[in-house]
């Protein structure tokens, strides 16, 4: 089995995922939400997976990592907030943080140090690779850096989970990072980092993409700073949705998906739903504003006006297709929100909590127990569970491959030994 702790659980999708896949037991889980009294996702996680494993509501930087010193701890895991990650050098030349919004991202570092896992699996926003704005790519270089120097190699892929069946367009990036002396890593140094992307590396095998490379967004390659402060103060980069960086050496280059056929959002819809998801006249005309096409004139804050714009939505939506991405506020009378013209009634309303469960891949009625406002928040943070249930069967095959690889070794040096 692979011990895996999870970080920023929310309700479980890394977990259900991770399961379904076979081979992993979750030893750990921390999920705490600092802006709420009642931890509805924590209590969501405790009661699904009780009796197995610890599970901890508290700020993950007052966790002790001493906890996890009799136990052998192969993999990290979490879906982490998008935030700023500069650095600065304090006055005694030593790095920290610059301000209090990057600190989650350290808290799995200081956590990869003392657990020193072969294995991690990140998943945040795409934006993260080109924050900020004004110093695009920064973010991620530094936590390339972070990675590198404390011993891994990393790929990522930004991921549409509907282009690989799965019934949501949920845009996000993956990093996968695993230890340099692990004979997954040894294997492939006679890869180049093309072929890594397009045949040999994790996400390759997983998440299949076209042959060829694009000619509109020529790959780029650099060797990164060794300086984390100089990367922080003064690097930008333009990455693209694959990369890898082997020791020094990234590659990124724009990749375009094997699609394969999604689930559509008319799949995952229920039959006689509760009356109050239908929307009243007041609601519908509040969307139909809200959803078509509009153009405003406003005042800046320096008194500059301008036009604001935005084209049209679907209204309602398109059964036919697999949904929108969900956001927190799905379920309110928003632009955002799905409405959906029911198949047995034909009249709008909003997706039911269920149907979100559904539209991420969890089990029916998972967020049962909460408010409906609680559960479609929830599942607005949530991951697509379908997509984790397949890196879990990624990493298993690697997770083989260095048990055997390491017994090739072994035998060599014992051979070695003896003659």
């Amino acid at each position: 089995m692979i011990n895996v702790i999870e970080l920023f659980a929310g309700v479980g999708g890394f977990r259900i995922g991770l399961e379904a896949s076979g081979g992993f037991d979750v030893v750990w889980g921390n999920q705490w939400e600092p802006s709420q009294k009642a931890q509805h996702a924590f209590n969501c996680y405790a009661r699904h997976f009780e009796g197995k494993g610890i599970h901890s509501n508290e700020d993950i930087s007052s966790v002790n990592t001493q906890i996890f010193q009799n136990q052998s701890i192969d993999m990290i895991v979490g879906g982490f907030p998008c935030q700023d990650y500069s650095v600065a050098r304090s006055l005694n030349g030593e790095k920290g943080i610059q301000g209090k919004k990057g600190v989650l991202f350290w808290e799995i570092i200081r956590l990869m140090k003392e657990t020193n896992p072969k294995y991690v699996l990140l998943e945040n926003v795409d934006r993260l690779l080109k924050s900020p704005s004004k110093q695009r790519g920064r973010d991620f270089s530094i936590m390339l850096a972070s990675l590198r120097d404390l011993g891994y190699s990393v790929e990522w892929r930004v991921i549409n989970a509907a282009e690989y069946g799965q019934a949501q367009r949920r845009r996000r990036v993956f990093i996968f990072a695993t230890k340099n002396e692990t004979p997954y890593v040894f294997n492939r140094r006679h890869f180049n980092e093309s072929q890594m992307i397009h045949e040999e590396g994790f996400f390759a095998k997983a998440f299949p993409v076209q042959e060829g490379i694009s000619t509109k967004k020529k790959p780029q390659s650099f060797i990164m700073k060794k300086d984390i402060v100089e990367i922080s103060d003064e690097f930008s980069m333009n990455y693209y949705n694959a990369g890898i960086m082997r020791d020094d050496l990234v590659y990124t280059e724009a990749v375009i998906p094997e699609e394969e056929a999604p689930k559509t959002l008319g799949d995952i819809l229920q039959s006689d739903v509760d009356d109050k998801y239908y929307l009243s006249e007041a609601a519908i005309e509040k969307f139909t504003y809200l959803k078509g096409p509009k153009k405003i004139e406003r005042t800046s804050a320096t008194g500059h006006q301008y036009v604001f714009s935005e084209g049209g939505m679907s209204f309602p939506e398109p059964l036919n297709k697999p949904g929108r991405t969900m956001l927190t506020s799905e379920g309110t009378i928003n632009r955002s929100s799905h409405v959906v013209e029911d198949p047995q009634s034909k009249k709008l309303r909003i997706l039911t909590p269920v149907e979100c469960e559904l539209l991420n891949g969890f089990p029916e009625n998972w967020t049962e127990g909460m408010t409906d406002r609680m559960r479609y928040f929830c599942m607005g943070n949530a991951l697509v569970v379908g997509l984790i249930e397949r890196m879990g069967k990624r990493i298993s095959e690697i997770e083989k491959e260095n048990i055997d690889g390491n017994q090739v070794e072994l035998d060599l040096v014992f051979e070695t030994d003896t003659k």
